[in-house]
């Protein structure tokens, strides 16, 4: 993100109305910085195609991932949310991801107790060496 860019600025513009006619997902992603957003940049550096209707949010380690800013995702207009970060065990935190699944589990106001389908959420582990995933 940009220095003084929150994200609020960041999934408010990617849930800005879309130009073309045919409908895709807007996916805003929340990736660790160490792991899961170096597998989207090996994949760039590599020129695998990507999904254009995706907006990526890199964070230092997926367990900074407030559950706020997921449903701050879901109200600005986004129609999945996806959280990736380093495989359990392997987190450059320690224990990262061990509270990023604490926090998608036992969130209150997660996904499906608003009424968001299962399926617009996801949390997925990838490591830096998976760039086609």
């Amino acid at each position: 993100m940009e220095r003084g860019e929150s994200v609020s600025d960041r999934t408010e513009a990617h849930a800005a109305p879309r130009a073309t006619g045919a409908w895709e997902p807007r996916i805003v992603a929340f990736f660790c910085n160490w792991c899961t957003y170096t597998a989207a940049d090996l994949a760039g550096v590599s020129r695998m195609k990507h999904a254009p209707n995706v907006r990526i949010i890199r964070v230092m380690c997926s367990g900074r991932v407030d559950p706020q800013f997921v449903l701050e995702a879901f109200a600005k207009g986004a129609d999945g949310v996806l959280i990736g970060g380093c495989h359990i065990g392997d987190c450059h935190y320690v224990e990262g991801n061990y509270k990023t699944v604490r926090r998608v589990a036992d969130a209150p106001a997660r996904p499906p107790g608003m009424g968001i389908e299962e399926d617009r959420f996801r949390l997925e582990w990838i490591s830096a060496s998976k760039g086609k995933k």
